[in-house]
């Protein structure tokens, strides 16, 4: 996606002006408003292979999961983590545009979201409802990087 093409870093905040945040234990994703905390940072990886697939990673070199745990919102929807990084679909995330916004859709056709209720869950929720996120670039790739994905993606 054009959006997430230059970027090497990101912040992606929610529609309730909170960032998308992993905190210290190294597992758990969490909302907070102050995003200029290296928690709230996140790398973006493109898949190999695929033009329109990420992987983001946090400061604790953890990826952004859809977990196979339910949360305590509703037996439906996933808790989102931070895992170790065995590449497979769970760590794949399709952005989507929607204006000057992006959905997030996991592998299972599920969207991220803040979620409303109680910290610390964030949920991938099986409805479009309230899974806008602002992706603001704190760090641009270099050129070379750039020619490099571009060479990747033409293979």
């Amino acid at each position: 996606m054009d959006l997430f093409q230059n970027a090497k870093a990101v912040r992606l905040r929610s529609q309730h002006n909170e960032y998308l945040r992993a905190e210290e234990d190294e597992k758990t994703v969490t909302r907070h408003r102050d995003g200029s905390s290296k928690n709230a940072r996140w790398t973006v990886e493109f898949v190999p292979n695929s033009s329109n697939v990420i992987r983001l990673k946090s400061c604790f070199n953890k990826y952004l999961t859809a977990s196979d745990q339910t949360s305590c919102c509703a037996k439906t929807d996933l808790r989102v983590l931070q895992t170790p990084g065995r590449l497979d679909s769970s760590l794949e995330w399709e952005p989507i545009k929607e204006g000057t916004h992006v959905k997030l859709k996991s592998r299972c056709d599920q969207y991220l979201r803040a979620n409303g209720g109680l910290l610390p869950f964030w949920c991938c929720f099986a409805t479009r409802d309230s899974a806008l996120w602002a992706v603001d670039i704190v760090e641009v790739k270099a050129f070379h990087e750039n020619l490099f994905q571009a060479v990747l993606n033409f293979s």
